[in-house]
C-alpha cells in the first residue's frame, strides 16, 4: 500500500468571509500542492475541505498520515463522528452539525484510506504547515476580491 503524507490547512478573512485552502501532498520523491477557494465561507469549513481534497487526491486506496493544525478536524474525525452517526447527525445536545455536508463526504473518502490524524501547533515554525497556510491565504488573495 502506498504511504502518503498530507499536510492541510484552511484560512478565512473575517469568519465568514473568502476562504481558501490547501494540502500537499508528499508520497517518497513525489510531492503536490493544491489550493481552492471559496468566496463566502468560514475558517472551520476551509479546515475540512483542505482534508477532504487532499484525500480526494489519492487515486487508490493508501496509507495516509495527514497534519492539521485544526483540533476541530482532527477531534470530529477522531471522537465526535461516530457519535454524530450514531445520533443522526446530531449533536449530543440535539443540534445539527455544522457543516454536515463537508463532515459526511471526508468520513466517505476517509473510509477508503488507512488514516492516522496529527495535530501541529500552528504559527509555529513546522515547515509544512507554514507553506499550507501561505496556500491558503494566497488563494483568497489571488481569487479574493479586490479591496476598494
Amino acid at each position: 500500500m502506498t504511504r502518503v503524507d498530507i499536510f492541510t490547512d484552511g484560512a478565512c478573512r473575517g469568519n465568514p468571509g473568502p476562504g481558501g485552502w490547501a494540502a500537499i501532498l508528499v508520497s517518497g520523491p513525489h510531492r503536490r500542492e493544491i489550493t481552492g477557494y471559496a468566496p463566502e465561507t468560514t475558517n472551520n469549513r476551509m479546515e475540512l475541505q483542505a482534508a477532504l481534497e487532499g484525500l480526494r487526491h489519492l487515486k487508490q486506496p493508501c496509507e495516509v498520515d495527514l497534519y492539521t493544525d485544526s483540533q476541530y478536524l482532527r477531534n470530529g474525525m477522531q471522537s465526535w463522528l461516530a457519535k454524530w452517526k450514531r445520533n443522526g447527525w446530531r449533536t449530543a445536545d440535539r443540534k445539527a452539525v455544522k457543516n454536515a455536508d463537508l463532515w459526511e463526504a471526508l468520513d466517505a473518502e476517509a473510509g477508503r484510506h488507512t488514516l492516522r490524524w496529527h495535530w501541529v501547533r500552528g504559527h509555529d515554525g513546522h515547515v509544512e504547515n507554514e507553506r499550507c497556510d501561505f496556500l491558503a491565504n494566497e488563494a483568497i488573495r489571488l481569487r479574493g476580491p479586490v479591496p476598494a
